[in-house]
């Protein structure tokens, strides 16, 4: 009850903790169970960690405002789950705003990649010619505010409430964490959890570093919107390579305030 009772009334804070602790938790199983020690990951890490000073106070920032509006739509009856049959029903209601709150995510995820000016931000977190669970922190701040922004405009369109949202993150950060991992499921489990879920296997192809495969698999947490508008594509391991082509000089990619300066440089399309 009280877990329940602070996480209710601290919901910003409860999202940060929890997204804190799958990273970590990943990042010790990556450490143990990968092939990368400790020692050698800890710059990496250190790099990519460095966007929380950036992402954090945004983001801590703009939850003001999701709430805000989360809290007039919920008042008003605003929403497109208004308009869903049997919509007061508990399963109709979760299942369907879990679907359109990631068919949003999925749109988002298009966007800013099918936009020149804001795929100059986006490509910062494609970048990384290494992928691991730090890698999910690599975010430029001003897609910070760009992907918040979308949220606000997906909980205005949709209406949903407080503890569908809060499921809803939750969902989202154990599945972008993880998808970030080192680590790939077998290929027959793959087949049946990448079916309906995105795992490492299928994000992976994402971070490829060259086209067709970067601009592919854009699901968040479900993998059915790739298969269903065609955006869906397989790479065995063995043959991706992580980043992206128009940025390989690792003093670029590998330094903090030069990457900061990616978006706002002079960029070959992919």
């Amino acid at each position: 009850m009280i877990v329940r009772t602070f996480i209710q009334q601290h919901e910003d804070l409860s999202q940060v903790l929890f997204y804190a602790l799958i990273i970590t938790s990943l990042w010790v199983a990556e450490c143990i169970i990968g092939a990368t020690k400790p020692k050698s990951k800890a710059p990496h890490t250190f790099l990519n960690a460095s966007f929380i000073f950036t992402a954090l106070p945004l983001q801590l920032l703009l939850t003001i405002f999701i709430i805000l509006i989360l809290k007039w739509t919920n008042a008003n009856h605003w929403g497109l789950i208004y308009f869903i049959p049997y919509h007061l029903n508990k399963w109709v209601y979760y299942i369907s705003l879990f679907l359109l709150m990631d068919l949003g995510e999925y749109t988002y995820h298009v966007i800013m990649h099918k936009f020149d000016i804001l795929w100059r931000f986006h490509l910062v977190h494609h970048s990384d010619l290494k992928v691991d669970v730090s890698t999910t922190l690599r975010e430029h701040p001003i897609e910070t505010c760009i992907r918040t922004c979308f949220l606000m405009l997906w909980v205005f369109l949709l209406g949903p409430g407080i503890a569908l949202l809060m499921i809803r993150q939750a969902f989202q950060s154990f599945f972008n964490v993880l998808a970030h991992t080192e680590f790939r499921l077998p290929r027959k489990l793959n087949m049946v959890v990448g079916a309906i879920f995105i795992t490492p296997n299928l994000h992976h192809v994402h971070h490829h570093y060259q086209l067709p495969y970067t601009d592919c698999n854009y699901g968040d947490v479900l993998s059915i919107w790739d298969r269903l508008f065609g955006t869906y594509q397989e790479l065995p391991a063995e043959e991706t390579h992580f980043g992206i082509d128009t940025h390989t000089d690792p003093v670029v990619t590998g330094r903090f305030v030069n990457i900061l300066k990616i978006p706002f440089q002079k960029l070959v399309r992919k």
